[in-house]
């Protein structure tokens, strides 16, 4: 690992569909918050944060993500490109398809572009390196119906629906287990993905094999502030929270 590298990925490539009509012409990361587009909050709040080295995944409307990069250089930071332009790979494919550009990261934290959040991202990443798990997951507890689940001991154990009941752990759920609320962020070592197949799929698939073998683990956080920004109701929500905290 290059010295003091701190490495991040942003997922950038979704459709954004439920962002409707703001999506129709335009990356789900480029669709802005009080006049600033989420790619650039969530870059300065990277490069704040200590992060110099940064890979962004891109598909729908890619072509504006780069142009836009193109123009607004970040002092320090190392910004590469994985093009899923030719097929989206979803969560865990996403990784698949970036891990080159992670050779030389010992961590890399991944981070949805449309989440906003001040949680001390550089100080669970530093952690995370000194420990020997193959991923954090930052959870929360909020309500929302799809839950991860984990044992007494924070290990990830799969997924669980709250309204439709599905699981899709190893037996039955059990029942001391904690149900938790993903935040969209979350840590992991390149080292424990390279035996996958590079296909599309989802990231928790890869985890829940990984946990087989290795800890995958939950890390609660508790921020001032988090908020995911993925319908339009929720990006108003938010802009008239951090309007008023001015």
């Amino acid at each position: 690992m290059k010295q003091n590298r701190r490495t991040a990925f942003i997922l950038a490539a979704g459709l954004g569909t439920r962002l409707k009509e703001l999506t129709a012409n335009t990356p789900k990361a480029l669709v802005s918050i009080n006049k600033v587009p989420l790619l650039k909050v969530l870059l300065e709040e990277l490069t704040k944060q200590g992060f110099n080295h940064i890979v962004i995944n891109i598909h729908h409307f890619g072509e504006q993500i780069v142009e836009f990069l193109n123009r607004n250089d970040v002092p320090n930071v190392e910004i590469e490109v994985s093009d899923e332009r030719p097929l989206l790979m979803d969560t865990g494919g996403a990784i698949l398809q970036a891990l080159p550009y992670f050779a030389q990261s010992d961590a890399v934290l991944v981070h949805n572009v449309d989440v906003l959040t001040n949680v001390d991202i550089k100080g669970f990443y530093d952690d995370f390196l000194k420990s020997d798990d193959a991923a954090w997951l930052l959870t929360q507890e909020r309500n929302s119906k799809r839950k991860l689940v984990f044992d007494e001991q924070d290990n990830f154990l799969g997924r669980f629906n709250s309204e439709t009941k599905d699981y899709d752990g190893n037996g039955a759920i059990p029942n001391k287990c904690k149900l938790l609320s993903f935040s969209g962020i979350h840590l992991f070592k390149p080292k424990y993905f390279k035996d996958f197949e590079v296909k599309p799929c989802y990231v928790f698939e890869l985890y829940k094999q990984i946990a087989e073998n290795h800890k995958v683990t939950s890390k609660l956080i508790r921020p001032d502030y988090w908020f995911d920004l993925g319908t339009q109701e929720q990006l108003k929500n938010a802009e008239l929270w951090l309007s008023s905290r001015r």
